[in-house]
């Protein structure tokens, strides 16, 4: 039997800059510094400004954007370099992802280590890849013109590709590790845990538009809003359909809305999965990581969106979204099962 662990390895440190990415992302969002490069440079962006020269000129480039004439004028040297590093520091992990990723493939493909079926995965991460650094520069070009920041919309496209390269990541290392479909539980119990994973993504998702929209500081109690289950305010844009995207009031009760829908599928799935004795471990996990999710983001909310705890908050979610994936592929499918009743049977 092939030895998988080489390959198991090598996506699990993916994952970890994946995850670096996402947290550096979350505290360049938080600290204002994502418009701070104001151009694509994928070869020689990686270089940063060296003399001071290179730093006037990337400080001239910045003073020509709104966030610069309308927000920041007159920053100093010091203060524009703070927020440059926050950029270049993420722009520059997610390009090691690319190295990370596409030389050991490379290296793994040469010498036939590869799987059949993961040769299809390993491209198409890679096409995310290159998609996802696409996005990014699409992202920031939605805040160099008219705008002093970036789209909400774009902002959440690019954080959900993200999370959506760390779930195929995290699930090809599980398989490669012989870990997939081993546990046998009731469908209820399987389901729930796929379920779990989706609805982190979506809550993700979510999190990216009040981020986007800096919808944290819309009301500041828990577990009201404004004093009232329901806010006022929630539906004066018109088209209706638009609060949801565009409304700093509806964007942050969405938010909250459905971290309790979570939260209770999350219970549902703990008690199906100690009842049948079926991946009981992971799921308490998931259930701890939530609980943690649930403090950090209340503290958020009632401390008005304190920078650290903002960048907690995105970290916890991300691990999250590991976990809960790990514990989803771990539930044997329907053909899994009877694959191994067949086995049991021959034995």
């Amino acid at each position: 039997m092939q030895n998988n662990a080489p390959l198991v390895w090598w996506l699990r440190i993916v994952a970890l800059f994946v995850l670096a990415t996402l947290v550096l992302g979350g505290a360049t969002r938080i600290t204002d510094s994502g418009l701070s490069i104001t151009e694509w440079a994928p070869i020689i962006g990686v270089i940063p400004p060296m003399t001071d020269a290179a730093w006037e000129r990337a400080l001239e480039m910045y003073r020509q954007i709104p966030e610069y004439q309308l927000i920041n004028r007159g920053m100093s040297m010091g203060e524009f370099q703070f927020i440059y590093w926050w950029e270049w520091s993420h722009r520059l992990v997610a390009r090691a992802i690319g190295i990370v990723f596409a030389v050991p493939l490379a290296f793994f493909w040469a010498r036939g280590q590869l799987p059949v079926w993961l040769k299809p995965w390993a491209i198409l991460l890679l096409a995310l890849g290159g998609l996802q650094g696409a996005v990014g520069w699409w992202m920031v070009t939605s805040g160099l013109v008219d705008r002093v920041d970036v789209s909400q919309y774009r902002l959440a496209t690019h954080l959900t590709l993200a999370c959506i390269i760390l779930m195929i990541t995290v699930w090809l290392s599980v398989r490669l590790s012989g870990r997939a479909g081993r546990v046998e539980a009731p469908g209820s119990v399987r389901v729930g845990a796929i379920a779990i994973a989706y609805a982190v993504l979506a809550q993700i998702f979510l999190g990216a538009l009040v981020a986007g929209l800096d919808a944290g500081h819309a009301s500041d109690t828990w577990p009201l809003m404004q004093g009232r289950i329901i806010p006022e305010g929630m539906w004066v844009l018109e088209p209706t359909w638009i609060n949801v995207f565009e409304n700093h009031l509806t964007v942050q009760f969405d938010h909250r809305v459905f971290a309790y829908l979570l939260t209770i599928l999350v219970v549902w799935h703990v008690v199906g999965a100690v009842r049948a004795e079926a991946g009981k471990g992971l799921a308490l996990a998931i259930f701890g990581l939530l609980v943690l999710q649930l403090a950090v983001g209340i503290g958020v909310i009632v401390m008005r969106v304190p920078p650290y705890l903002a960048a907690f908050h995105q970290l916890v979610a991300a691990v999250l979204l590991w976990v809960a994936v790990v514990h989803a592929t771990h539930f044997a499918s329907a053909r899994e099962k009877a694959a191994a009743r067949l086995v049991r049977a021959a034995a």
